[in-house]
């Protein structure tokens, strides 16, 4: 949902740094794997000290590379799968730096079990949701169904964990992981219920 009524949005509002980018020589990919770096810092580096919200902050100045580098993709008009594979392997490294990052500190100096044990359950569904993706795609299938997509999943946390940081009572940041991992696990039973019925669409060899 955020991914269709926000591409409009931010493509306007990024589209002159990322005329400037290409300009001075900087390409798509050095923007992805420079964003993917810095949301890593910030996720492994401030959360595990309990810098919620400054982890935050920096994670979210690096976020919208994602958005940078595919439309220095479309300027160049050069969209190639290289492209395409590295932005998406390097999505999960950035994914899954941010939940374990919560997850280091609530194990050790934040001091609450459930939310390390809840940010890792979101760390492996999202891991799943992104792999059911791609596995159906591989074999010619289709699976871009479901309620908890990259973009509804990153804001949610970010938001909640950054004012969490502020004060904000951390059940709010417990029952917002939980609400996450319920929604990714109905995600991957949706993908998995679509290939299932494209499968069953499909006309049997002897036909």
């Amino acid at each position: 949902m955020l991914n269709r009524h926000a591409r409009g949005f931010f493509t306007a509002l990024f589209s002159p740094l990322a005329r400037w980018l290409l300009k001075i020589g900087i390409s798509p990919d050095a923007v992805t794997v420079i964003g993917t770096a810095g949301v890593v810092v910030g996720a492994l580096v401030f959360y595990p000290l309990g810098q919620l919200w400054w982890g935050t902050l920096f994670i979210t100045a690096f976020i919208f590379s994602d958005v940078l580098d595919g439309i220095m993709a479309r300027m160049r008009e050069v969209g190639s799968r290289w492209g395409n594979f590295l932005d998406s392997t390097l999505d999960r490294i950035a994914d899954g730096a941010l939940f374990a990052g919560l997850a280091v500190w609530y194990f050790t100096g934040g001091a609450n079990v459930p939310i390390a044990v809840a940010a890792m359950v979101c760390l492996v569904l999202g891991m799943v949701v992104s792999y059911a993706r791609a596995k159906a795609e591989s074999l010619g299938f289709t699976a871009n169904t479901g309620i908890a997509e990259r973009a509804e999943r990153l804001v949610s946390v970010l938001v909640v964990t950054g004012f969490t940081g502020l004060g904000l009572p951390e059940v709010v940041l417990l029952v917002t992981l939980l609400l996450l991992a319920v929604a990714s696990f109905i995600t991957v039973v949706q993908r998995v219920v679509s290939v299932r019925r494209q499968a069953l669409a499909e006309p049997s060899p002897a036909d």
